[in-house]
């Protein structure tokens, strides 16, 4: 049986904190320090993996892989708006959330291979990137497509996704890093990005806890429906990203992570794109159960389940 890993724990204090209503704070420059930092680091860490490969080897199965990810809101959709009752707009903007990926999902992935010595692909860090882009844009389209209102300003909308924080700093890193590992000037660099990472990432797990806690109001006022859903669907995408991994021929580090990518949602870039590309859609709801369901199930039985899935696919498929 899986071990919780110890960074995961400072979720589960932070989220204490938050329901008895704790004076603990972290001071929101500290939180985007935090959230810069980790952004960089997933960045460079993959990044000096890549160089490893070579780059035209792994971009096809990486691109490949990212346009399979598209096939994630269009099944959530349908979930949503008929099985759900939820409106257009808000079914759309849901679907965005758990097509694009979870950057801190991801880490703590990363952290739980690190503690098994498993190794993986370091273009992992390339293809959940690239996820946001087609995963926002079809959420978009369900949400807007054959509704009246206010035109989708595509311009401003591809401007967010491309140029957004998250997406921004994951390419630089991932640039630097593959550019230190090319030239084997990693030193001095890994000691900050690397040995501080699992410090930063329970610091940053501290502040989700007390965000999710914030969240649980509004994902139970949505009911059954919304709980069951922020579960049992990050389990059929991540077996999902399981089976793609291995039909791919990742190793099975590589696999887990694809299955985390696809089991994974964004709470950051996801709501911040949705807000110019669906004003009508309740953020409430699409962030209550990305960031008070789906997280903390991912991070503390999804990984460990996703790991499971993997190691299945690359022992007893066929």
């Amino acid at each position: 049986m899986a071990t919780i890993q110890p960074v995961v724990l400072f979720f589960v204090f932070g989220v204490l904190a938050g329901v008895i209503k704790s004076d603990l704070k972290i001071p929101e420059a500290l939180y985007k320090s935090l959230s810069l930092f980790l952004l960089i680091a997933i960045g460079f860490k993959g990044g000096v993996s890549m160089a490893k490969y070579e780059i035209m080897e792994v971009l096809p199965i990486a691109l490949s892989m990212v346009v399979l990810s598209a096939l994630i809101p269009l099944t959530a959709y349908p979930i949503l708006r008929f099985i759900g009752k939820f409106t257009q707009a808000d079914a759309g903007a849901i679907s965005a959330h758990y097509g694009s990926a979870s950057a801190v999902t991801f880490a703590v992935g990363v952290a739980f291979l690190a503690a098994k010595d498993e190794p993986s692909e370091g273009y992992m860090v390339l293809i959940m990137a690239l996820m946001e882009i087609p995963a926002l844009v079809t959420g978009t389209i369900l949400a807007r497509a054959g509704a009246g209102g206010e035109k989708t300003q595509w311009g401003k909308l591809m401007h967010e996704i491309l140029t957004g924080t998250s997406l921004y700093l994951l390419i630089a890193g991932v640039i630097i890093g593959y550019y230190a590992g090319i030239v084997k000037l990693v030193s001095p660099l890994d000691k900050m990005f690397m040995d501080l990472f699992m410090g930063v990432l329970a610091f940053f797990l501290l502040e989700m806890g007390l965000l999710a806690a914030s969240r649980l109001s509004a994902v139970l006022k949505k009911g059954v429906f919304i709980v069951s859903f922020g579960i049992l669907f990050p389990l059929t995408a991540g077996f999902f990203g399981a089976y793609l991994g291995w039909l791919f021929g990742l190793s099975e580090g590589g696999t887990m992570l694809l299955a985390v990518l696809y089991a994974s949602c964004s709470y950051i870039a996801a709501p911040a794109a949705m807000r110019i590309a669906v004003p009508d859609a309740d953020p409430a709801i699409s962030i209550g159960a990305s960031l008070g369901v789906t997280f903390p199930f991912n991070i503390f039985i999804g990984v460990p389940i996703y790991w499971e899935m993997s190691h299945w696919f690359h022992t007893i498929a066929v």
